[in-house]
Parts: structure tokens; C-alpha cells; sequence
């Protein structure tokens, strides 16, 4: 064909349109395979077949000029005889509505919104063109998952300027198909309808074909698929509203609620910290570990055995809810939030100082600033206290939760927030310099250089924005969400995204230097030293990676998910997991030295200072441990 293509074989065959695999042979010395869809024009009147063909030609025109990772390529196009052909990217796989006819076990929640987030990345580049793209056909058959796992669409229904349709017909498929197609009205809407009825489909193995039209409430997801939560089948429902006004109002935003929905799974896991195995009785302390003797004190921990070793606190603070965020160490005082609410002062000897109430939870970690120290707040707030006393020196007001760490770094504080915007203030006086809007919640913290601020979205970006201005330099996509703070090192930066890769990124134009692929979720940010790379993951594994190449040069597993973030100290490596343990490791080959039981999982991360780790936990303690 065309003196270049030679067909090699039959992908499929449909009414009017079949597919074939081809070889081209424009590469005479390697075998360059793709695949040419075959439409039959399938009209008389030669005025008609005309302009069927320029149809023809302007939308592959069009699609040539898409580039979305979830969509096919398309090289070339031409029309012999009766036959118009698209030559395309062969994609080696498996459409999903075949993937789930060979299987027998139910689809996951964690799978599905996977594959949910994957096929919104690619509606919304579709919708965003001018004019929109309208895909029209969602469903099982049109989705192929690829033999690399990813989610790829296959089908844009060119077929359909063959079919000489009449304006005001029926355009997509039965049962996949919103109401307002069936009177030929195809709006973005219409696309999130079918991504509904679609994953309605995978998640109960109920083909909507073989159904009343429009039904879909009298099969409810969560009576057939216990792994699905009613949050998630809340969200398939609305998309399946028969009213287009009244499903989202756009892509993007139900992209934001399933990223919520698989950030909130995720944590949701770590903090049940495996209760079927939690203590069920108080530990006491060793006779001469030291106790706060606040009203909040509590009694410590046992020695914990690893080998001939006994791990033993030096003491121990209880707070009134979990610890989640990092301690912040300053000559003889600590600084840690809580979830219930406060920052307490303590001394280094686990002494109770004071507190301060803010009016919501405490995710995001307190920074030191001269005198003062700053901290975040669920309550919308960004406080700025005196060390001695906790008495406010300024406040400043997001308009949603901050749970980013603040970041201090020429007089400046940089920190995200929920509202989708990052912020630099002056330090001293808590005013405004600039405010990036990044378009989703900001949850990482930042790495602040000479020049940039460099962190991560929940939209899925690392960004690179200028410390002066605010103004964006680059930022670099991920699949999913960024919550993983960056780490630098050698013009260098290093994320997790919860698309389970760790990435790492050439500092000054975004380009990807490499990545590494882990099994489940990464929120745990990196630690690096010279020559290595450390990371954790909710598969449970802490993971060393090569600076320069992403090779893993070891891992260590652990019976939970690792959302702690690991500190470096000396010649170790340590960590929490949500098994309950904090973890000592060798850092050259992994291997462990000694574990700490805790009474809960171990989502904050080790601050260490003056050879003590301190560290939270969902038991509401804060513990002070020897390196």
C-alpha cells in the first residue's frame, strides 16, 4: 500500500472499519511494525464521497497533531479507491473488556482508579483543545491495557464519518452511551457519563448492553464488589446522572476527586496500622528512662529485642491524638504537632513547656525561624509563634488546609496549601510577597535552591518555580499525585509520586533523567547522600536507589506500608513503618541493626539531633530514641 506498507496481519474487523497489522518498509533494515485502520466508504453520490473524504482528512488531520501518552499515535493517512486508511501506532495488549472476560476475580478499588485517573489525564487533554474533543465512545472494547500495564485508548470513531449518519442520530454505543447521544448531542459531559458506565461495567461484571437503558442505580457497585468504598460508587453514580447538568461540571474536577479518593485510600491503610496485630496492653518503661511529668505525660516503652541488642527510650511525651508530622529541634526545645490540634513545647529532656491551639489538626511540620517557630494548620492557617512562648507573632490565612511544611530560606517562608496556590511571605512579618496558582492542592514541601522552589502537586506536577517571583520555570508530569517532598543533589531532583515511581528530574529544564518503578503508592520523600538514593513505599519496602542511574542497589521489606520519610545519620538509615517500628538500617547494604516498637503505626518521619532520634506515632506519642 502507498509503496511503503505491507500488511502483515488482521488486528480486528468491524462493520465498517477493520484494522490491520503492517510492517513498514521504509526501515529496510529493522522491522518497523504500526497499524493501518481500513474504513470502506460506504456512500453513493460522488458529491457525498467528496466530502466524506475532506471529513475524513481534517480529522485525521486532527488526530495526527494530539500527544497524550494514553493516546495512539497517528503517521500517516490516504484514500485508495472505495477505502480510506489511518496509519497508527501499533499498541500490543489487551482491551479491557477482553481482560475481563479471561478473568475471574473481581476489579479492585485501587485498580480502577488507577485506570479512572489514567483515562481522566486523557479526557481532559481532549477536552482542552479548541475546539474540544468530544471522544463520544467509552467503553470496555474502545480501552486497551498495554503489555507495559498502561491504559491506552484505541478508538476515536472515525469510522463514523463512513457511515453516513444523519445530523440528530445516535452516536456511541448502547448502554455506555448518555441520553442527550442518543439525540446526537455530544458534549464533554457525554464523556464523563460513559467513563461511568464503563467502570460500572468493570466493577460489577454487569455488561449495561444486556440492560434496561439508564438502570444503572438497580445495580448498586458496593452490592457485588466489597472492595469498592460508597465513596468511590458515589462518584461512578453522579458521572451516571441522566442529567448532564447535574454530573461534573468538568474532568478536571473529578480528577481531583479521585485523586482525593486514592491519596485518602492510601492513608487510610497506613493509619489502620495493622489493628488486627496492635498491642492490646501498656508498655513500661526501663527504671531509668526519663518521663515527662506534665499532665500529658505517659509512662514509656519496653526495651524492644533485635539480636542481642535492647533498644530502650530515653523517654517518651503523650500527646491527646497521633503524630503525623516531623519534630523541629532547636537548641534545647522541640517542636511537634498533633492531631489534636496543638503545638507543644518540650524540652529536650521530654519536659512539657507549652502549647498552642490552632483550630484544626496538625498534618504539616513546624520550621524554626530565629526566634519564632511556624507551623501549618487543617484550620487554613500558617502561625507564626515565639519559641519562648507559643504567643503569636502573625497569621496567615489560606483559604483551605495547609498541610505543606513551611520552608524558611531568605527571610522568606514558602509553603503550599489546599486552595491550589503556593505562597512566599516575609518571614518577620507574615505579608505577602507572591502566590503561584498551581491548579491543585499543594501538599508536599518544598526544596527551596539559591534561584527555585521545587515541589510537588496533588494534580500530579513537580514544579519549578523562581524564588523571587513566583514565576514558573518548568514543571514535569507524573501520573498521579506528588505528595512526596522533593530532595536535591547534584543539579538533581528527587520525588515519589503516588503513580508508585520515584522520579528523578534535571533541575534546571524538567527533563527526566530516569525512574524507578515500585509496587504500590509512594508518599514517603527521599533522603540522599552522596551517591544514593532512599525512598519508602506503601509496598512496604524501604528502597536505595543509584543517584545517577536509579539502579536499586538493595531494599529492605517490613510488614507494613512505609509512608515515613528516612533520615541519614552517620552510617545509618532511619525510618518508620506502619507495622508499628521504628527502623535502624546499615546504609550500604540494608541490612538492619535494630527495631523500636511503637503502640501504633509510624507515619511521621525521625528528626535527629545530637544523636537522638525523635519521632511520632499514631499512639499519641512522641518518642526520643538513642541512634
Amino acid at each position: 500500500m502507498q509503496e511503503r506498507y505491507r500488511i502483515v496481519g488482521t488486528v480486528g474487523v468491524g462493520g465498517f472499519s477493520s484494522v490491520y497489522q503492517a510492517r513498514d518498509m521504509r526501515f529496510q533494515n529493522a522491522t518497523k511494525l504500526c497499524a493501518i485502520k481500513e474504513m470502506v466508504i460506504a456512500v453513493a453520490d460522488p458529491k457525498v464521497r467528496e466530502l466524506t473524504i475532506k471529513s475524513f482528512e481534517r480529522e485525521a488531520s486532527m488526530l495526527a497533531m494530539l500527544d497524550h501518552p494514553t493516546i495512539p499515535s497517528v503517521t500517516d493517512y490516504f484514500t485508495e479507491g472505495d477505502r480510506s486508511y489511518l496509519v497508527m501506532e501499533l499498541i500490543r495488549g489487551k482491551d479491557i473488556e477482553d481482560w475481563l472476560e479471561s478473568r475471574t476475580d473481581i476489579v479492585t478499588q485501587e485498580m480502577a482508579l488507577d485506570w479512572m485517573l489514567q483515562l481522566s489525564d486523557a479526557l481532559i487533554y481532549l477536552h482542552s483543545q479548541n475546539p474540544p474533543i468530544v471522544f463520544r465512545d467509552m467503553k470496555p472494547s474502545n480501552v486497551m491495557l498495554d503489555n507495559h500495564n498502561r491504559i491506552r485508548l484505541i478508538d476515536f470513531n472515525i469510522a463514523k464519518v463512513f457511515e453516513g449518519e444523519a445530523k440528530g442520530t445516535m452516536i456511541g454505543t448502547e448502554g455506555y452511551c448518555p441520553p442527550e447521544q442518543y439525540r446526537g448531542i455530544s458534549t464533554p459531559q457525554g464523556d464523563i457519563y460513559a467513563l461511568g458506565a464503563t467502570f460500572h461495567h468493570l466493577l460489577t461484571r454487569k455488561d449495561p448492553r444486556l440492560e434496561p437503558p439508564f438502570t444503572f442505580t438497580e445495580r448498586p457497585i458496593t452490592a457485588v464488589n466489597p472492595s469498592v468504598s460508597p465513596e468511590l460508587e458515589a462518584v461512578i453514580m453522579r458521572c451516571l446522572d441522566y442529567s448532564p447538568e447535574n454530573r461534573y461540571a468538568d474532568m478536571e474536577t473529578l480528577k481531583q476527586i479521585l485523586i482525593d479518593l486514592t491519596n485518602e485510600a492510601v492513608v487510610q491503610e497506613a493509619t489502620r496500622a495493622f489493628a488486627a496485630t496492635a498491642v492490646s496492653s501498656v508498655q513500661h518503661p526501663s527504671p531509668d528512662a526519663k518521663v515527662s511529668t506534665s499532665p500529658s505525660a505517659t509512662s514509656g516503652a519496653a526495651p524492644t529485642a533485635v539480636g542481642e541488642q535492647q533498644m530502650k527510650p530515653l523517654w517518651q511525651f503523650k500527646c491527646e491524638d497521633e503524630i503525623r508530622s516531623k519534630v523541629a529541634v532547636a537548641n534545647d526545645m522541640i517542636f511537634v504537632g498533633a492531631y489534636d490540634n496543638n503545638l507543644y513545647a518540650l524540652s529536650t529532656e521530654g519536659e512539657f513547656s507549652w502549647k498552642y491551639p490552632t483550630g484544626d489538626g496538625l498534618g504539616s511540620s513546624p520550621v524554626i525561624y530565629q526566634d519564632t517557630v511556624l507551623i501549618g494548620s487543617s484550620d487554613n492557617n500558617l502561625y507564626c509563634l515565639q519559641k519562648a512562648n507559643g504567643r503569636v507573632n502573625w497569621r496567615f490565612a489560606t483559604q483551605k488546609s495547609i498541610y505543606s511544611s513551611p520552608v524558611v530560606r531568605f527571610d522568606h517562608v514558602f509553603f503550599g496549601s489546599d486552595d491550589s496556590h503556593f505562597y512566599g511571605l516575609n518571614a518577620k512579618q507574615g505579608k505577602l510577597v507572591w502566590k503561584t496558582d498551581v491548579y491543585s492542592p499543594v501538599r508536599s514541601t518544598a526544596y527551596v535552591s539559591d534561584e527555585y522552589v521545587y515541589f510537588g502537586t496533588e494534580g500530579g506536577y513537580i514544579y519549578c518555580l523562581e524564588v523571587s517571583n513566583g514565576n514558573s520555570k518548568w514543571q514535569t508530569q507524573a501520573k498521579r499525585a506528588v505528595t512526596s517532598s522533593p530532595a536535591y543533589k547534584d543539579d538533581i531532583v528527587f520525588a515519589g509520586s503516588v503513580d508508585n515511581t520515584v522520579y528523578a528530574v534535571d533541575a534546571l529544564s524538567g527533563w527526566v533523567i530516569w525512574r524507578f518503578r515500585a509496587k504500590r503508592p509512594i508518599i514517603s520523600s527521599p533522603a540522599v547522600d552522596d551517591n544514593t538514593v532512599y525512598i519508602g513505599s506503601a509496598d512496604g519496602n524501604l528502597y536505595a536507589l543509584d543517584l545517577d542511574s536509579g539502579r536499586q542497589e538493595w531494599l529492605f521489606e517490613t510488614e507494613g506500608q512505609i509512608t515515613s520519610s528516612p533520615a541519614l545519620w552517620n552510617d545509618a538509615v532511619y525510618f518508620g513503618s506502619t507495622d508499628h517500628h521504628v527502623y535502624c538500617l546499615d546504609i550500604k547494604r540494608g541490612k538492619l541493626r535494630w527495631k523500636f516498637k511503637t503502640g501504633g503505626a509510624v507515619i511521621s518521619s525521625p528528626t535527629i539531633a545530637n544523636d537522638i532520634i525523635y519521632i511520632g506515632s499514631s499512639d499519641h506519642h512522641l518518642y526520643a530514641l538513642p541512634v
